[in-house]
């Protein structure tokens, strides 16, 4: 029988810089058919978790591993390749006259430029399918320069499934999105949820309402430590989420499935 390792494993990690603890001691477990929210104000150390968690930074303590394999103990240049990472950072080293397929074609070997390495007509093929998956097959050819913050993001969004990864990491996708940008991204992230052959991915934000529909689990940060963490029905509450951002905050659960929140004050 084959035993299914977890697709990521962050054991008492914790993030120091300049004398500052970005992360105290955190763990998390991301199994196979999880979906995890990570949720906190700004400077609560989610964007740190997620870069640790792709591989773009060494935690000053802990261990990390991605997909069965070990930070520190393997290629993390070719283990990045089956891992499916769109954040805000990554977007502006994007050159803006790539054309969307190039932008999504070049995760094959999480390169930024697609004349570092070669690729065939199935790669053309499959990055040409990852964006009619996020329903934004049309802009293939359109330069990236030339789109909408919310088609960037659903182009980004398609280029984390690229490599059929093995697990999914978004830091902030609904960022710099109007009301309709961000309402088509959280429809397409519903969609990647509630398919089960999707990959386990795990979702950074700061606001309910921009979460989707079918998360399974939920971690609330707050000054790099968890408030809480687990299955999500468990986690959010209004008790909580005053906790997490320091306001007397009520959380509402729409009747479909969305979330709200607001001040009591």
């Amino acid at each position: 029988m084959t035993v299914q390792t977890a697709a990521l494993v962050l054991e008492d990690v914790g993030f120091t810089r300049g004398g500052h603890h970005i992360i105290g001691t955190l763990s998390l477990r991301v199994e196979r058919e999880h979906r995890w929210l990570v949720l906190g104000p700004n400077g609560s150390g989610k964007t740190t978790l997620l870069r640790i968690a792709a591989l773009y930074e060494h935690p000053s303590r802990g261990t990390v591993d991605v997909l069965g394999e070990r930070l520190g103990r393997t290629d993390v240049r070719t283990l990045r390749r089956r891992i499916g990472y769109a954040s805000s950072a990554l977007a502006a080293q994007l050159r803006p006259d790539l054309s969307a397929v190039d932008v999504v074609k070049t995760a094959k070997y999480a390169a930024l430029e697609p004349w570092w390495h070669r690729y065939d007509g199935d790669d053309m093929r499959q990055a040409t399918q990852c964006l009619s998956r996020m329903g934004v097959g049309r802009l293939a050819d359109r330069t990236f320069g030339t789109l909408s913050s919310g088609e960037q993001q659903r182009v980004l969004l398609a280029r984390t499934l690229m490599n059929d990864p093995a697990v999914v990491l978004l830091d902030e996708p609904a960022a710099r999105l109007d009301i309709g940008g961000r309402e088509q991204l959280v429809g397409a992230l519903a969609a990647l949820a509630a398919d089960p052959g999707a990959p386990p991915f795990v979702l950074v934000t700061h606001h309910v309402d921009e979460v989707p529909q079918g998360m399974t689990h939920a971690l609330l940060l707050r000054d790099g430590c968890s408030i809480a963490q687990g299955p999500i029905d468990d986690v959010l509450s209004s008790d909580a989420l005053t906790e997490c951002f320091g306001l007397p905050l009520v959380l509402e659960r729409r009747d479909d499935g969305r979330l709200s929140a607001w001040s009591r004050r």
